[in-house]
C-alpha cells in the first residue's frame, strides 16, 4: 500500500518507499519516452544549488534552522551520489526542466522529513516548494545547475585531451626518423616523416584542449537569484548575492552573478559555444582515426605503413583478420557528438521570449557528449595510439617506388621538365632515379645529393 499525495490535478498513489512525490510521478507518466534518465552530474549539481539556497535562506533568517539543517543534509547526500534511483524523470521532458527540479525538491523534502523523524509525504514538516525551493524558480535553478555540471565534465575532458596529445607527441619523437611518402588528395606528394604526421595530430589536439579550457570562463556566469525571468521576483535582495557566494564555496568554482540575469535566463547560446568546441574536438579525433585506419590498411594489400595493436579477432569467418576496432569506435563516437551538437543548436535557437523551454534537450545531449568523448579519448590514447608501431621497411619501399621526389627538381629543371620526367617514370614503370640517370641530366653523385628523402622532408631548396 502506498501513500496518497495531492496536487492541483487531483490525487495519486505513490509507493511508500519512494522519496519522490506526485509531481515526479505525473512526469513519469507524461514523459515515458526515451528510457534515459537525467544525467547524474546534473542531479548532483542541482543538489548543490539546493544546498546553497537553503544555506543562504538560513543565513538571512528566512528559514527555520531545524528545517534548513535537514534540507542541507539531504541535499548534501544527493550531491555525493546517493538516492540516484529516485531520480526517475525521463531526460526528454516538457516544462523547461520543471519536472527535474520538482523531482529533486521532492526527494530532498522527503529525505529531510525522514531525518526529522517524520513519514515521507508529510509535507507539513518540510515542503518541496515552500522550503526546498524557497527563493527559486526552475528557470534560474536549472540553467545554473547545467552550467555547473558542464564545468565539472569539462575538466576530465580537458585532461583526456592532454593525455591524447601526450600519446601523439611520444609517437612524434619515436617516429622522427621514419621517412615515408606524404600524400595530398590520396596521391603521392612529397616525403615526410611519420613523426611529422603524428606531430601535426598532436598540435590539432592541443588546440582543442586550449579551446575547451578557455570556454569555462563563459559558463561561470550564472542567473541564480533571477527566479522566473531574471528580475529576481520573490527572492530576497541579499539572497541573490548570498547564494552565489555559497555556490562558489560548495563547488570550488569561480562562479559569478550574471550582470544581466534576464539575458542568461532567456539565452542559452553559451551551450552552443561549448558544444561547438566539443564537436571540433570530435572532428579532430575522427580525422586522426581515419588516417590511422588508412595508414594501417592491409596489412599486405594496403598501405601498411603502421601497425595498430591487435585487440580482438576481426571476423567470424575470416581467420587471421584483425580490424582497426579502436579507430572505428572513436569515429562513431565522433559522429554521435556531431549529431548531438545539431540537437543542441536547434534547442538553443528554439528558445522564445524570456525562457528557453528546451533546456532538457540541451542537457540530454551536452553532458553525455562530454562523457562519451572523454572516455573515447582515454581508450584511443591507451589502447591504440600508445601501441602503434612503424613498418619502416614498408615506408621505405613505397617511398623508393613513388615519384614523390620529383618536386625537388623543380628549382633546377623547371616545372614542365620535371612533369615530363615523372610521366616517363610512370609510363615505363621505372624508378625515378633510373630515368634521371638515363637522361644524363645529373651525375649519380649529384642525384644522390638532390633526392635524399631526409633532406626533402625539411624546409628549403636542396642545392645541386
Amino acid at each position: 500500500m502506498g501513500r496518497i499525495e495531492r496536487d492541483l490535478i487531483g490525487e495519486m498513489e505513490i509507493p511508500e518507499d519512494a522519496y519522490y512525490g506526485i509531481n515526479t510521478a505525473r512526469a513519469m507518466e507524461n514523459f515515458n519516452v526515451s528510457g534515459r534518465k537525467v544525467h547524474p552530474e546534473m542531479i548532483k549539481s542541482l543538489a548543490l544549488v539546493k544546498q546553497a539556497a537553503v544555506d543562504a535562506n538560513m543565513t538571512l533568517k528566512l528559514l527555520d534552522r531545524k528545517i534548513g539543517d535537514a534540507i542541507y543534509q539531504a541535499a548534501g547526500e544527493i550531491a555525493e551520489g546517493r538516492f540516484q534511483d529516485h531520480f526517475v524523470v525521463d531526460a526528454l521532458q516538457g516544462g523547461a526542466g520543471t519536472s527535474t527540479n520538482m523531482n529533486i525538491n521532492e526527494v530532498v523534502a522527503n529525505r529531510a522529513i525522514e531525518l526529522l523523524g517524520g513519514r515521507k509525504g508529510d509535507y507539513s514538516l518540510v515542503h518541496p516548494n515552500n522550503h526546498v525551493n524557497m527563493g527559486q524558480s526552475t528557470n534560474d535553478v536549472y540553467p545554473t545547475a547545467l552550467r555547473i555540471a558542464a564545468i565539472r565534465l569539462l575538466q576530465p575532458l580537458s585532461e583526456s585531451c592532454a593525455e591524447l596529445q601526450g600519446a601523439l607527441q611520444k609517437k612524434e619523437a619515436e617516429f622522427a626518423g621514419v621517412l615515408k611518402v606524404g600524400r595530398t588528395e590520396m596521391q603521392d606528394a612529397v616525403p615526410v616523416t611519420l613523426g611529422q604526421e603524428f606531430g601535426a595530430y598532436a598540435e590539432a589536439v592541443s588546440r582543442d584542449r586550449w579551446r575547451l579550457y578557455k570556454v569555462e570562463e563563459r559558463l561561470r556566469q550564472i542567473n541564480i537569484g533571477g527566479t522566473a525571468v531574471g528580475t529576481g521576483l520573490n527572492a530576497h535582495r541579499r539572497y541573490i548575492y548570498t547564494i552565489t557566494e555559497r555556490l562558489r564555496g560548495l563547488t570550488g568554482m569561480g562562479l559569478a552573478r550574471a550582470e544581466n540575469m534576464i539575458d542568461v535566463t532567456q539565452n542559452a547560446d553559451v551551450f552552443v559555444e561549448v558544444s561547438g568546441l566539443i564537436k571540433a574536438a570530435a572532428a579532430t579525433q575522427a580525422k586522426i582515426a581515419a588516417d590511422l585506419r588508412l595508414l594501417s590498411s592491409g596489412p599486405r594489400a594496403g598501405l601498411g605503413e603502421i601497425k595498430l595493436p591487435d585487440l580482438q579477432a576481426g571476423s567470424s569467418m575470416m581467420p587471421g583478420k584483425v580490424n582497426p576496432v579502436l579507430p572505428e569506435m572513436v569515429t562513431q563516437v565522433s559522429y554521435q557528438v556531431m549529431a548531438q551538437d545539431l540537437a543542441i543548436s536547434m534547442a538553443v535557437q528554439a528558445g522564445q521570449l524570456e525562457l528557453n523551454a528546451f533546456l532538457p534537450l540541451i542537457t540530454a545531449n551536452l553532458l553525455p557528449a562530454m562523457d562519451t568523448l572523454t572516455n573515447a579519448q582515454k581508450l584511443f590514447s591507451r589502447r591504440c595510439i600508445m601501441g602503434i608501431t612503424a613498418n619502416k621497411d614498408r615506408c621505405r619501399e613505397l617511398l623508393d617506388s613513388s615519384i614523390s621526389l620529383v618536386t625537388v627538381l623543380v628549382p633546377h629543371v623547371g616545372y614542365e621538365k620535371a612533369s615530363q620526367l615523372a610521366k616517363e617514370a610512370l609510363e615505363t614503370n621505372s624508378s625515378f632515379k633510373k630515368v634521371l640517370l638515363n637522361k644524363g641530366l645529373f651525375s649519380e653523385e649529384e642525384l644522390e645529393k638532390l633526392i635524399r628523402p631526409d633532406a626533402a622532408a625539411k624546409a628549403g631548396i636542396i642545392e645541386r
